[in-house]
C-alpha cells in the first residue's frame, strides 16, 4: 500500500459514480505502485509528519527516490515492524523503474481508496498501541537534569539547583510540551553516562543538561539540549552576566528550547516566560536557601528544615515586600507542617490565607499561589470543592505541574472517588515517574480497596525508586498483616529498613494500633503482650509528650491483654494529661480523642468512653473525610467491643467491611487481632469470620 498526505476532492465520473481525485490522491498511487506485495511505503512528506512522534523512528526507513510524472521526483519511505510491512527492498525501486501507468482509472481510484482506508487504520492502530506503551514517547518531551555547580564555594550548590528550577518551572508552563518534574529528574547526574537510559526511564525524547559558576556579583550558565535518542546536540549556548541579570537567562534559555522544539506557545504562556520573580537579586538568593531547605524538608517531614526554609523566606519577604513567589512557597510551607506534625490554630491558618491574598494580589496568575490555595483548603478546611477550583486553575496555568495532580487525587480519594483518585495519580507518573510517593499514594488507595496484590506492586516499586521511604515500607507491611495475616513478613520488613527513614507513619492515635505504635502492635498481634511492653520500657520520657505517648501505649497493651487493674495508675496520669490536651484542641480536632476513650475503658468508665468515641466518629464522617471517617468509625467499634455493645460493634465491622477501610480492616485481620476478643464468641462476629470477604464496593 501507498500513503501520502495531500489534498483529496470528491468527483462524479462519466458513469455518475462518486470518486476521489487530486494530488494526494495522485502521489498516494505513485507510492503504491513502486512497492511489492506485503509493502507499506510513503512519501517522505507522510513520514516526517510521523517522525514527530519519537516511538515512530526506528519503523520508518528512507529507501530511495522515484521519478514519476513530469520529471517529478518522490523520496519514498519504507514502513515496517516486526509483524506488519516488509523490511526488502522493493523491486520495482531496485530494478530504478521509472515510470508506470494505470490500467483502469475508475478501478485503480477504488482499489487506492481501499489501500488508504486500511493503511490509515492500520496505523492508527498501530499509533494506539504505541502511544499507549510506556514507550510512547513524544518529541516534545524533556528533562531538565540537574545543573553542575562550578563554584568554588560547594555552598553555592542552593544556587545551581535553584536556576534549574527555575528554567523548569518556565517551561511546565508549556503546555505543548511534557516536561518531566524535578523530584523525577533530580534522581540523575548532570551529565549521565547513559542518556538513552535515562531520557527512556523519565519517558522523554529530550534532555537539558547545565552547570552555574557563581563568584561575587558574576555567573556563569552553560547550557545544551540534547536529542537522547541519537545523543546528539540540538542547541546549546553559554551565558556570562551579572548576577543581576540572572533572570533574563532564565528566561532566554526557556524561550530558546521552546523555539528549538517548535512548542506552540499562547501569548499569555510566551509573556510568562519572561517574567522575573523579582528585581531584588538579595531577596531572590534568600529564596533559593529557603528552596534548597523546602527540598530536603518534603523529603524527610522535618520540622528542623521546614523552620530553616520559613526563615529564608520570611527574610526575603523582607527585602522584598511584593515577592509573590515566596508568599506562596511560605504559605505551603507553613501547611505541610500543618498537615504532618503541628497543627496550626485557627488564627494561624488565615495568617497562611493572606500569604496567598498577598500572592494572588501582586501576581493573579501565578500557579504555586493557586497550588498553595487549594492546599490551604483542602488542609486547612476539608473545603474540597475549593481545593479543587484552586488545583483546576494550578494546572491551567502550569500543565506540567504534577504536584496539582497528585494533590486532586488525594481529594478524590477523601471524596470517595476512588477511580478517579487512581487515574489522577497515574498521569501524575507520566510527569513525574520516578517519584516513589506517587507509588506510595497508588498503593495505599489499592490497599483500602483491599487489592492486596495491586497494593504490594505499588509500595515495592516505591521502595525500588525510594529504599528509605518509611510510608511504603509501612504500608507494605500493612498489605502483609491485612492480606494475609504475615504478620512474620511485616516484621522481617520493618525490621530491616529504612535504615535512614524518609516520612513518618501517622502519629495519632485513632485506632488503637496507632496508639500503640504500630511495629509494637506486630506483638500485640502474637499476643506477645510482655514483650510489646519491654518494647516501650525501652523508649526514652525525657519530655511530657514522650512520657504521655509511652503512658498510652502501655494503657493500651495492658487493657487488650485484660490486665486493667495493673495500668489503674497509669491511665489516672495519662487521664489528666489527655483531658487537658482535649479541652486546648479546637473544637474540630478530634484526632486523637479515642486515645482518652481507651483510659476510660480501662478505669471502668463505660458510658464516658462511648460518648467521646461517638462524638470523634459523628464529627468526623466518612461523607466529610472517606479515610479518616472509616479509622473514627473503626476506633468507634473497638471501644464498642470493649463497652458490652457487641451487637453495634458487628454492625459496624459489617459496614467497614464493604468499604473502601482496608487499611486496618479486613476478615484477615478480624481472625488474630486481639482487640476483638471481647466479642470473639458472639454469634455475629462469628458469621463474619465464617463468611467469604464482602466484595468492597467503590466508585
Amino acid at each position: 500500500m501507498g500513503i501520502h498526505s495531500g489534498p483529496v476532492n470528491p468527483f462524479a465520473d462519466v458513469n455518475d459514480q462518486a470518486n476521489l481525485a487530486g494530488a494526494g490522491i495522485n502521489v498516494a498511487q505513485q507510492v503504491m505502485s513502486c512497492g511489492d506485495a506485503g509493502h507499506i511505503l510513503l512519501s517522505k512528506h507522510f513520514a516526517e509528519d510521523l517522525e514527530h512522534y519519537a516511538h515512530w523512528h526506528s519503523y520508518l526507513h528512507h529507501v530511495g527516490t522515484v521519478e514519476a510524472k513530469h520529471g517529478t521526483r518522490i523520496p519514498i519511505v519504507n514502513l515496517y515492524t516486526d509483524q506488519l510491512g516488509s523490511p526488502a527492498l522493493p523491486t520495482k525501486l531496485r530494478q530504478a523503474r521509472t515510470a508506470f501507468r494505470v490500467k483502469s482509472a475508475s478501478v485503480a481510484a477504488l482499489l487506492l481508496v481501499a489501500a488508504l482506508l486500511v493503511g490509515f487504520w492500520m496505523l492508527r492502530r498501530l499509533q494506539e498501541k504505541f502511544m499507549n506503551a510506556a514507550g510512547a514517547i513524544p518529541f516534545k518531551s524533556i528533562a531538565v537534569l540537574p545543573f553542575d555547580n562550578l563554584s568554588r564555594d560547594p555552598d553555592n550548590a542552593y544556587f545551581a539547583d535553584g536556576t534549574q528550577n527555575e528554567i523548569l518551572t518556565k517551561l511546565a508552563g508549556i503546555g505543548d510540551l511534557k516536561v518531566i518534574s524535578r523530584t523525577s529528574s533530580a534522581k540523575y547526574k548532570s551529565k549521565p553516562e547513559n542518556l538513552k537510559r535515562v531520557a527512556r526511564e523519565l519517558g522523554v525524547a529530550t534532555v537539558l543538561e547545565g552547570s552555574v559558576q557563581k563568584a561575587g556579583d558574576k555567573v556563569r550558565v552553560n547550557v545544551q539540549l540534547l536529542d537522547a535518542r541519537s545523543d546528539t546536540h540540538l542547541w546549546a549556548k553559554s551565558y556570562d552576566r551579572d548576577l543581576k541579570d540572572i533572570f533574563a537567562v532564565q528566561s532566554d534559555v526557556s524561550q530558546e528550547i521552546a523555539e528549538t522544539m517548535r512548542a506552540k506557545l499562547s501569548p499569555r504562556q510566551a509573556s510568562t516566560l519572561a517574567v522575573a520573580p523579582t528585581h531584588d537579586t538579595e531577596a531572590y538568593d534568600l529564596f533559593l536557601k529557603g528552596e534548597y531547605e523546602e527540598r530536603k524538608a518534603e523529603g524527610t517531614e522535618s520540622a528542623d528544615f521546614f523552620g530553616r526554609a520559613e526563615t529564608f523566606y520570611r527574610q526575603a519577604l523582607t527585602r522584598d515586600p511584593s515577592f509573590a513567589l515566596a508568599y506562596a512557597r511560605l504559605a505551603n510551607n507553613r501547611l505541610n507542617r500543618h498537615w504532618f506534625s503541628n497543627r496550626l490554630t485557627p488564627a494561624q491558618l488565615e495568617e497562611v490565607r493572606s500569604a496567598i491574598e498577598r500572592a494572588l494580589a501582586v501576581a493573579p496568575e501565578l500557579p504555586d499561589a493557586y497550588l498553595a490555595l487549594g492546599t490551604f483548603y483542602y488542609w486547612g478546611h476539608r473545603d474540597y470543592d475549593s481545593a479543587l477550583r484552586a488545583l483546576d486553575r494550578a494546572i491551567e496555568l502550569q500543565p506540567n505541574n504534577s504536584e496539582a495532580r497528585t494533590c486532586r487525587a488525594a481529594i478524590y480519594r477523601r471524596r470517595s472517588e476512588w477511580r478517579r483518585s487512581l487515574a489522577e495519580d497515574e498521569r501524575a507518573l507520566e510527569l513525574d515517574p520516578r517519584h516513589a510517593g506517587i507509588y506510595t499514594n497508588i498503593g495505599g488507595t489499592y490497599g483500602l480497596l483491599r487489592r492486596w496484590s495491586d497494593a504490594e506492586r505499588a509500595f515495592n516499586r516505591a521502595l525500588a525508586l525510594d529504599p528509605q521511604n518509611i510510608n511504603a515500607s509501612f504500608h507494605l507491611g500493612t498489605t502483609y498483616v491485612n492480606g494475609t495475616g504475615d504478620v512474620r513478613g511485616a516484621r522481617r520488613l520493618w525490621e530491616e529498613g529504612p535504615a535512614d527513614p524518609k516520612g513518618q507513619v501517622s502519629p495519632y492515635g485513632i485506632v488503637i494500633s496507632q496508639m500503640i505504635h504500630e511495629d509494637v502492635y506486630l506483638d500485640v498481634l502474637e499476643r506477645h503482650f510482655a514483650d510489646a511492653l519491654k518494647r516501650w520500657d525501652l523508649h526514652p520520657t525525657n519530655t511530657a509528650e514522650e512520657r504521655l505517648n509511652k503512658l498510652r501505649a502501655r494503657i493500651g497493651i495492658q487493657v487488650l491483654a485484660g490486665q486493667n487493674a495493673a495500668a489503674k495508675p497509669e491511665c489516672e496520669e495519662a487521664g489528666v494529661s489527655l483531658e487537658a490536651k482535649r479541652a486546648q484542641r479546637q473544637p474540630e480536632d478530634h484526632t486523637s480523642v479515642t486515645e482518652l476513650a481507651w483510659v476510660y475503658v480501662c478505669l471502668g468508665r463505660n458510658a464516658d468512653a462511648l460518648r467521646i468515641a461517638r462524638e470523634a466518629a459523628e464529627s468526623m464522617t466518612i461523607e466529610k473525610d472517606a479515610i479518616v471517617g472509616a479509622n473514627f468509625l473503626l476506633g468507634l467499634a473497638q471501644i464498642e467491643a470493649h463497652t458490652g455493645q457487641s451487637e453495634e460493634a458487628v454492625k459496624t465491622l459489617r459496614q467497614l467491611l464493604t468499604i473502601p477501610a482496608g487499611e486496618y480492616v479486613s476478615v484477615t485481620r478480624l481472625r488474630i487481632d486481639p482487640v476483638w476478643d471481647p466479642i470473639r464468641n458472639d454469634p455475629g462476629f462469628q458469621q463474619l469470620l465464617s463468611e467469604p470477604e464482602p466484595e468492597t464496593v467503590y466508585k
